[in-house]
Parts: C-alpha cells; structure tokens; sequence
C-alpha cells in the first residue's frame, strides 16, 4: 500500500514536470530553440492567480481563466518584443536571453514589497481534502493536478488533430520555409507556440501552488522538467507528459527506498542512462543526415 502511495505522489509530480516539459517543447518545435524560462512563467501563473484570487477577489473558477488567459497574451508579447528580434542569432544566444528573461522575472517579482518574497498559500476549494479508495488515502491536490493534466492532454491532442490551426502549427514546427512558402503566418505562429507554452506553464504553476505554496523561487522546479523533456524525446508532445511522468515517479520512489540525496539526483542519473541507450528519448524522432 505504501508504493502505491508512493506511485500516485510521483504521478502527481511527475503530471507538474509533463506540463513544463509540454512548454519546452511546444517552443523547441515551433523556433528549435530551448527557453529556460518556462519555470519562471509557471511561477508567475501561479502569483497571477493568488493576486486574482487574494487581492482582488475573484472567485476560483474566473481567476483560473484569468490567469491563464493573462499568461497567454504574455507569452505572445514576450515572443514579438523579446524573442523575435533576436531569431537568426547562434542557438546559444537565444538560451542565454530566455536565462536572462527567468533571472529578470523572478528579480521582478521580489522586488515587489511584502509580497514578492514572502510564501502564500493559494485558496483554491480542494484544499486540505482527502478522498479515500479503500486503505488508499489520496490528497485531493493530487487528484486535482492528474485529472486536470489528463483534460489539457485531450484539448491539445484535439487542437493539433482536429483545428486548422494545429495542424498549421505542426506543418511550421516541421519545416518552417515549406509552411512559410504555403502560406502559413509563421511568424504569428511562433508568437501563438509561446502564448500556449505560458499557458501551460500557468496551468502547471496553479496546479503545484496548494502542494507547495507561491513563492518567488518556484520556478526552480523547471530544472526537472528539462529533464522530463529530454527523456520523453524533445520533439514530441506526448513524450514530454510521459517523460514527466517516469521523473517523477522514480523521484518519489528513490526519496522513499534509497539513500538520502538520491531523491535530487534521479532525475539527472535517468536523463545519463536514456541518452547511453536512446539519445532520441523515449517517443523522439530519429535524424538522419547525409553528409
């Protein structure tokens, strides 16, 4: 009973992984580059949400989609003003300045005074319940984070299956002069792949809020999911849920059957082996390139 326990907090965290590692690779598709700045916009859904909700009273349902919403249009602006000019440049210059945009965020939100470095708590109407399947006792915050990562799962697979605009997100991430040469925006489709990663990147900081509270340095939490996006394979969307999924579960097994200080390794050590075995990732795509 106790690994059971054990599987379904690793599920919990692991789903919160997932959803960044969605954003890492919802940008990497969309521009081929990688923005570390995906667990600072996490961290700013999520004190989006508690100024919504705390300060200026909105019930939780609103302030969700608020919050969501806001963080949407962010990261769109973020694209056209920050990012876009900058397109073209070495790889490394961009992953420098998505760095730089996380460190800028964080030192904005601290600076922010009585509020930015203190630790709220989220009020969100779950909190502190329980819900009982025989001796199996589960957090409803648990619950919550693998029933509402499961929902985002379907929405997304439905937009890019079934949506004009999804399948011309997909068409760009492929080959973006094809897209561009067939008319596809790919510009504006850029500018849309950043709007929905902070998007996720919201949902994800609202859903991990009421397990470990609001607090400036959240974001962090960003460093494991790049390895969630690693292992399920950088170019693939279901990769990226399903590489946090085994993250995270392997994370809350090790803290609990091995040694102390494993718990914070593990996730590194998985991404070693799966790039020793399977440099792709789990569901990657294999590159061939003739030379």
């Amino acid at each position: 009973m106790q690994f059971l326990q054990l599987l379904v907090s690793g599920l919990s965290q692991g789903c919160i992984y997932g959803l960044i590692a969605l954003g890492f690779v919802l940008i990497y598709k969309a521009t081929e580059t990688v923005s570390f700045a995906q667990g600072e916009l996490m961290m700013l859904g999520a004190f989006c949400g508690l100024v919504l909700m705390k300060l200026l009273g909105m019930p939780f349902w609103i302030a969700v989609v608020a919050s969501i919403a806001a963080m949407a249009l962010f990261g769109v602006l973020l694209e056209r003003v920050v990012i876009r000019p900058i397109l073209g440049q070495p790889a490394f210059s961009v992953v420098m300045l998505t760095i730089g945009i996380g460190y800028v965020l964080r030192g904005l939100v601290t600076m922010i005074p009585g509020f930015g470095t203190d630790t709220h708590a989220l009020p969100v109407p779950y909190k502190d319940e329980a819900v009982q399947l025989g001796p199996l006792v589960l957090a409803a915050e648990q619950l919550a984070v693998i029933a509402a990562t499961a929902v985002l799962c379907v929405l997304l697979y439905a937009m890019f299956r079934y949506t004009r605009l999804g399948v011309a997100m997909q068409a760009s991430s492929q080959n973006q002069l094809a897209a561009y040469y067939m008319g596809i925006p790919v510009q504006r489709l850029n500018g849309l792949a950043w709007g929905l990663a902070a998007a996720v990147a919201a949902v994800a900081g609202l859903l991990l809020a009421p397990i470990t509270f609001v607090h400036a340095n959240m974001g962090f939490i960003g460093l494991k999911a790049f390895p969630a996006a690693v292992v399920g394979g950088f170019g693939s969307l279901p990769g990226a849920i399903v590489g946090g999924l085994v993250i995270g579960v392997i994370e809350s097994l090790s803290g609990f059957y091995l040694p102390e200080g494993f718990k914070d390794t593990a996730a590194y050590i998985v991404v070693l082996l799966m790039l020793m075995v399977k440099p792709n990732g789990l569901f990657g795509e294999r590159l061939v390139k003739k030379v």
